[in-house]
């Protein structure tokens, strides 16, 4: 998905769900689940032995199976990881962190690219490398006071905030309120219990509450 297209999709859809699993029936799922409830930019994160693997099986599904879903990949620290992904067919890179080298590959190849940002000068550097939208992470450290702040010196800046985040009113609510164009989120939309169970049809309502929330904001 070129990048441009990708920024329009998750301002569209602001919920980024993030996830992994090593079970490739689990993770279907649950990519599944998010589609049906109306995601339309899903995350799987680089965090388990084989997770490219894990990637791959999606990225051969999501063409057939979701028109118009990106799927990115996470948790990306560097650029020959980021390499491998873009070559299983990664529409975005995220990462906790900001990386010149990740900057450049992305560049390259005119894919979004999200990194970790945690102070003004990093969400700056970030924009000079070409980045569009910054993860703001960890949000439960940050809080919307900081996504606020950003309006004075950084008006142009757009966020999307990782951490902290709940699945409830009140909590999108201060965010969205405070500035944030998207939301990433993760075990709160999947429960652990709710994995072992395959109950995929509480994930999809739990993510369809969510997606309506964040709508009527």
């Amino acid at each position: 998905m070129p990048r441009l297209t990708l920024y329009q999709t998750i301002r569209q859809v602001p919920l980024v769900p993030v996830f992994y699993h090593p079970d490739d029936e689990i993770c279907l799922g649950v990519l599944s689940a998010c589609y049906r409830a109306g995601v339309r930019a899903f995350e799987f994160t680089n965090r388990g032995d084989f997770a490219h693997e894990r990637f791959a099986n999606l990225s051969r599904i999501c063409s057939s199976e979701f028109p118009g879903l990106a799927l990115g990949a996470g948790t990306v620290l560097d650029a020959p990881t980021a390499a491998l992904y873009l070559q299983l067919g990664a529409d975005f890179i995220v990462g906790p962190t900001f990386s010149e080298e990740i900057a450049r590959l992305c560049n390259r190849r005119k894919v979004a690219y999200m990194p970790g940002c945690a102070t003004l000068t990093e969400i700056t550097t970030a924009h000079e490398w070409g980045v569009e939208i910054v993860k703001v992470f960890p949000g439960e450290v940050l809080g919307p006071n900081f996504i606020k702040s950003l309006s004075g010196p950084l008006p142009f800046a757009t966020a999307m905030v990782t951490g902290g985040v709940e699945p409830n009113q009140e909590s999108l609510s201060k965010w969205f309120g405070a500035g944030a164009v998207a939301v990433g989120m993760g075990s709160q939309l999947f429960p652990k219990t709710v994995l072992a169970d395959r109950a995929f049809d509480k994930i999809e309502t739990t993510v369809s509450d969510v997606v309506r929330i964040i709508a009527g904001l």
